[in-house]
């Protein structure tokens, strides 16, 4: 299996470790359950080296990156980033990305790690005019740092005021060294940061991180976080067969540029609607809703379940999944069919949490909270 340069930190932990799409990763290290609660209330620090960094650069990156994506890459200024999807001919969505903009023509891409062969060749396979395409995985890292109290921290532990920046700001972190760039994103509804960073800088902020007091959290809890946030995991509620129209990220989608790979099914499906729409759901009592479980109205299965968890905040399990678009409304009732029994379920507006964030945040942002595992 694969490791990260962090694996030996996690086993000096203790971390109970678990394979993930081919790398040795840890699962939690204390529980799941306090993870979970750490990063809600306090900060906890995660490894996710696993996915992949993609550099495009030249005169042409944003032109290659603008016609492969939904989202309108001339509108992101230097030193910001965008959460966007990448589409085929069909409009389905191949992968879910954050790209950076880190300089006039310079790309940080960061993508799913089971899909960094296969999305790095298409990037590459659609240049347009002068660009570099390379996977720059190797040897580096990405540490995320995420809580209320994760900008005091960051700010401490680098020694540069990360606070200040907005959400999807990037900003380089020269005292961590050369090719260092943080930014205000995350993958758990809560305020925070990711780190992108050579594997030894990634070590030393590690250990420094933990110094100071962060939970080291693992994808445990990763999970139930982004679940909670109402945040989509690729290949579990999302994949090459499913459109932003179908999964409710149609807000990516830049309809006014003149051509995207896709735009010509989505604009349809835009105008025609879809024939499922993806819901959360939340259940009084029962147990968990897995991947898989049937969504049930009026003793008709209407739907399927793509993911779900128990909510340590809401203190009751929570799900998500597809369903026919007459049961998507907030407030529909429902049905979860678990183990061949139905628990009562109802329809609820995403994210089923919006943590606090602090005040510093720039104000007025409407970049909804979104990202992958």
């Amino acid at each position: 299996m694969h490791k990260t340069a962090l694996h030996p930190e996690h086993l000096k932990l203790g971390a109970k470790m678990t394979e993930f799409h081919g790398w040795d990763m840890p699962l939690y290290y204390t529980s799941i359950l306090e993870e979970h609660h750490s990063v809600r209330s306090a900060v906890g620090v995660f490894d996710i080296s696993h996915m992949g960094q993609v550099w495009v650069r030249g005169p042409g990156a944003c032109g290659t990156l603008n016609e492969l994506v939904v989202s309108d890459l001339t509108q992101v200024g230097p030193d910001r980033a965008c959460y966007t999807l990448l589409t085929n001919e069909q409009g389905g969505i191949l992968d879910d990305l954050i790209i950076y903009r880190v300089g006039d023509q310079d790309y940080l891409v960061i993508v799913n790690c089971a899909n960094r062969e296969a999305d790095a060749s298409w990037l590459s396979a659609h240049r347009r005019g002068e660009v570099e395409v390379r996977d720059i995985s190797n040897g580096r890292s990405i540490v995320a740092v995420q809580g209320p109290h994760a900008s005091r921290l960051l700010d401490e532990v680098a020694g540069t005021r990360v606070g200040g920046l907005g959400r999807f700001d990037v900003v380089p972190l020269p005292s961590l060294g050369e090719w260092v760039w943080a930014a205000r994103t995350g993958y758990t509804g809560s305020d925070g940061f990711e780190v992108f960073l050579p594997d030894q800088a990634a070590v030393r902020l590690w250990r420094r991180l933990l110094e100071r007091g962060a939970q080291p959290v693992g994808l445990g809890a990763r999970d139930t976080l982004r679940l909670e946030a109402g945040l989509r995991l690729y290949g579990t509620d999302m994949d090459a067969a499913t459109s932003p129209y179908e999964v409710g990220l149609g807000w990516t989608v830049a309809v006014h540029k003149p051509s995207f790979l896709g735009k010509d099914v989505l604009m349809r499906q835009r105008e025609g609607g879809v024939a499922r729409k993806f819901i959360g759901f939340e259940m009084g009592e029962g147990p968990v809703p897995r991947h898989g479980c049937a969504i049930v109205a009026e003793q008709r299965r209407v739907g399927t379940v793509t993911s779900g968890t128990f909510s340590a905040t809401l203190n009751k399990p929570i799900g998500m999944g597809y369903v026919e678009p007459a049961c998507a409304s907030p407030g529909t009732p429902l049905a979860i069919d678990i183990r061949t029994k139905p628990y009562p379920a109802v329809v609820v507006k995403l994210p089923f949490v919006r943590a606090r964030e602090q005040a510093n945040v720039a104000a007025g942002s409407s970049t909804p909270l979104t990202g992958r595992l």
